[in-house]
């Protein structure tokens, strides 16, 4: 326990609830605390002044402070309603629902969530937890891949029941979900119904090599529906490089360097999303061969009258695919293939 978090909920009710308590008794990594306690704004304060980190509400709404750190750890203190036995029924899984109280003590565990994570078991607190927040559906799929547990039968009868709720969360939230599942995740996904409602497919799924990439296995199942989700315009460039992208024509340096030209620096996640493993190297010998300075720039262009826009872009292009090709090697060649292309326009 951080000593920290007990200087700062001193002499009031407080308890670590959650994930944490989950992660500690299965000898996992704790990386997030969330301790409950009846002033959670006045105990944020005390806990980042002490630990010298960033404090923010979490949720206005609910009363809820984060504490987070440059690690990308974070402190939540969230409002005790009531006694914390009312507080863990609020819950997703029982295997979350088990609360140490700060000051220290046994466990508090009145769903028994420890058998449950002794026995592996994925189980509901109760049967509206996914109508109460249906985030909670893709949550389940992705303990379950996370921790290697299984669903209970009811819970799993839970989701199958509630499935076409999965869409209502807000993007944020579903993405969050979905970047953290495996293949084998989606595949438990597609298999409780969750998938398809999302715009999901497993279509590609096996017919690809997976590149070890969140955003690769995204792409891979969601396709161009991926865009319904509120992705990073990182993402989003990413996935329409790969889903325009086309097999080159041979292994060439002409095809390959076309090739290159439309997919770096996404090449290599492109021949795999493309199921073309065969020319990793063809395109790995292409970037260590690539030269490091262009042979002419823009004002060369010009120099030979050429007319700023697109068309000096275009023969640069030009000299560029030239140059992988072998047919140019010097300035002067490419000088002199520009001149022949400037005077045919």
């Amino acid at each position: 326990m951080d000593e920290r978090i007990r200087t700062a909920v001193a002499g009031v009710e407080a308890y670590v609830v959650g994930g944490a308590v989950r992660d500690e008794l299965l000898g996992r990594p704790v990386v997030d605390i969330d301790v409950a306690t009846l002033d959670p704004e006045v105990a944020a304060r005390i806990y980042a002044g002490l630990a010298k980190a960033a404090l923010f509400p979490l949720s206005e709404r609910h009363g809820a402070w984060r504490v987070a750190f440059p690690d990308g750890s974070t402190v939540d203190f969230t409002p005790l309603r009531g006694g914390i036995e009312d507080d863990l029924r609020t819950r997703d899984f029982t295997i979350n629902a088990i609360a140490m109280p700060v000051a220290g003590g046994e466990r508090i565990d009145p769903l028994k969530g420890f058998p449950d994570l002794q026995a592996r078991r994925l189980r509901s607190v109760s049967d509206a937890v996914f109508e109460d927040d249906p985030l909670r559906l893709l949550r389940a799929v992705r303990l379950e891949d996370e921790l290697g547990f299984a669903l209970d039968e009811e819970t799993e009868r839970l989701v199958r029941a509630h499935a076409e709720l999965v869409t209502k969360p807000a993007g944020e939230r579903i993405l969050g979900e979905l970047e953290r599942l495996t293949p084998d995740g989606f595949r438990r996904a597609d298999e409780l119904g969750l998938l398809a409602p999302l715009g999901g497919s497993l279509d590609r799924l096996a017919e690809v090599d997976l590149v070890d990439s969140p955003g690769f296995l995204l792409v891979t199942v969601f396709a161009e529906n991926l865009e319904r989700l509120p992705i990073s315009n990182e993402l989003r460039r990413f996935a329409r490089t790969l889903l325009r992208a086309e097999r080159p024509a041979d292994d060439s340096a002409r095809a390959v360097y076309r090739f290159r030209h439309a997919t770096e620096p996404w090449a290599l996640s492109a021949l795999a999303y493309l199921g073309a493993t065969d020319l990793y190297e063809t395109v790995r010998a292409a970037r260590a061969e690539h030269p490091t300075g262009p042979l002419l720039r823009g004002e060369d262009i010009l120099a030979l009258g050429v007319e700023p826009g697109p068309e000096v872009g275009r023969l640069l292009d030009l000299v560029a695919e030239e140059r992988a090709a072998g047919t140019v090697s010097t300035r002067e060649e490419a000088l002199e293939l520009v001149g022949r292309e400037s005077q045919k326009s």
